[in-house]
């Protein structure tokens, strides 16, 4: 597999940009054995699995987003598997939650989902129609510019455009727009230069504006 152009996150970096715990995605991603159980396989293949390589691609990455809010709205991890499977068969894709094409056809892929699972004996059915109601989110999409039906860049700060996840730049990691640096490093100078925003900005010869976006941004992630 090429690597280049595909992004590459470790899962202590997905962990930060995601907000969801290291521990978290490697059940999800890599699969895991409960006590006394049959090991319980990871929801889809990353695309770094076929390079025996531990990690997330861009895509891997934006698709996660997505599977916590299913969690959340307490989706089993049975059913997620069934849904992906499903919906990887129709729109032909790998990442099929991503897909512009899920914003029109999650709800169904999911009631289809519910029923071929053990969950559709176990949930009320009230409750069923409420969850696959709040499958689709289009807040969850607003971030992501696509090209065709996939995501080609995202922007993870609520209408702002400054920082940008582009898996063609900097393996994917989050940078200022117009300058290609990374919001890691223009913090981490900050940091060195006490703080000191015109300081940053004349080492690196970036606007003050730029490295005020890469501090707030960094400074709203996890630690």
């Amino acid at each position: 597999m090429q690597l280049t152009g595909i992004g590459l996150y470790t899962f202590p970096e997905a962990a930060r940009l995601t907000g969801i715990a290291s521990a978290q995605l490697r059940r999800w991603l890599i699969g895991y054995r409960p006590s006394s159980s049959s090991r319980k396989p990871p929801i889809w293949e990353t695309d770094l699995a076929a390079e025996n390589l531990e990690g997330l691609s861009f895509f891997d990455l934006l698709e996660v987003r997505l599977v916590r809010h299913f969690r959340n709205l307490g989706i089993s991890l049975q059913t997620i598997r069934l849904a992906s499977k499903h919906a990887k068969e129709l729109f032909h894709s790998s990442h099929p939650f991503i897909c512009q094409q899920f914003l029109t056809d999650g709800k169904s892929i999911f009631a289809e989902a519910f029923e071929a699972s053990d969950e559709n004996n176990l949930i009320d059915l009230r409750h069923k129609q409420f969850v696959i109601n709040q499958v689709v989110r289009p807040s969850l999409y607003s971030g992501l510019e696509y090209d065709g039906d996939q995501p080609q860049r995202w922007f993870p700060m609520e209408k702002i455009k400054s920082v940008v996840l582009d898996p063609k730049i900097a393996f994917g990691k989050p940078i200022v727009m117009g300058t290609g640096l990374r919001t890691q490093a223009l913090f981490d100078a900050w940091l060195a230069e006490n703080e000191d925003y015109r300081r940053v900005s004349l080492l690196y010869e970036v606007p003050v504006s730029a490295v005020r976006s890469a501090v707030r941004f960094e400074q709203k992630l996890p630690a």
